[in-house]
């Protein structure tokens, strides 16, 4: 059974004539007829009664008559309401954010703020790096991006203040961590020895953080021994091997701070190693959007008070 024919019988219930019927729906009258009479076959009842002029329905007519118009008004109320996700959809503002920053931070700050129903996470750009998120501004596939930033970045200069604007939403302290032993020590500990070096889950070049994490090494009074292991894009995949024991890594605090699977992590260092770099909303400073000037404004006002 197709829906044009439920369409076609409430056309005919309402004219009670064949060619007015068919007229309404825009068909010759032999194809609407057939068409009649392909959904009477489908009922396996008879629904109209030709006998009669003007046309009327049957009982079993009557029945699917009322039948028909509660599933039209519903389908044209599900209709609306799916045209109005839509429009509600493309209204949203889309963001791209660090796979860090979305899984222990954008959530609760979208709803701090009470953004989230306007904010739409482009989840490509969790596969991001460094400055794939500016390209993606230039390229108007995300309207903000949230990410780090600190003054070290290799690429620092491209965030041209006639081209983009920010805001610091907060501090970020990135710290080393390391499993325990049993014995409830840290299982690897800076800075090592030149015999023993840590080794270290290290993040990727082009990232955000690796290049605050060298210059704090490089800034320290004691030398750091390490040894990399290996070297990954995102923040989650570091915190799985630190928590499997091959080795220690950089995590945001929050993130390292809270986690018990596999077991227990522990600093691998003094605050002396600590990184803090900002969280940092950034825009294009004429939008493709207005919605996005009105919500930046929105974000403005609420870091003034």
């Amino acid at each position: 059974m197709e829906l044009r024919w439920l369409e076609d019988f409430l056309a005919l219930a309402r004219t009670r004539h064949f060619s007015r019927a068919a007229e309404m729906q825009h068909v010759s009258q032999p194809t609407f007829s057939r068409r009649i009479k392909l959904l009477e076959e489908a009922m396996d009842a008879t629904l109209i009664n030709r006998q009669t002029l003007p046309l009327s329905l049957t009982p079993a007519g009557e029945q699917f008559r009322a039948m028909c118009e509660r599933m039209t008004r519903d389908l044209r109320d599900t209709r609306d309401r799916i045209a109005e996700i839509e429009e509600a959809a493309v209204r949203r503002i889309s963001v791209g954010s660090t796979q860090g920053l979305f899984s222990h931070f954008f959530s609760q700050w979208a709803d701090r703020t009470g953004l989230r129903d306007r904010l739409a996470i482009n989840l490509e750009s969790t596969n991001w790096i460094g400055e794939d998120f500016l390209d993606a501004l230039d390229n108007g596939d995300v309207d903000l991006v949230l990410c780090y930033w600190h003054e070290h970045l290799p690429w620092r200069q491209r965030l041209d203040p006639q081209r983009y604007t920010w805001l610091s939403l907060e501090q970020e302290r990135i710290t080393p961590f390391t499993i325990v032993q049993e014995d409830g020590t840290p299982r690897f500990t800076l800075p090592g020895t030149a015999d023993q070096p840590v080794p270290a889950i290290s993040y990727h070049s082009r990232g955000f953080l690796s290049s605050a994490i060298l210059e704090q090494i490089s800034r320290s009074t004691e030398q750091a021994h390490l040894f990399p292991l290996n070297e990954n894009t995102h923040s989650a995949s570091i915190k799985a091997l630190v928590k499997q024991g091959f080795g220690m890594g950089w995590l945001p605090y929050r993130m390292g701070a809270k986690s018990q699977q596999f077991g227990q992590l522990a600093r691998a260092g003094g605050e002396q190693w600590d990184v803090f770099v900002q969280i940092r909303l950034i825009r294009l400073r004429q939008p493709r959007s207005e919605d996005t000037i009105t919500l930046w404004n929105e974000l403005e006002n609420q870091h003034d008070e």
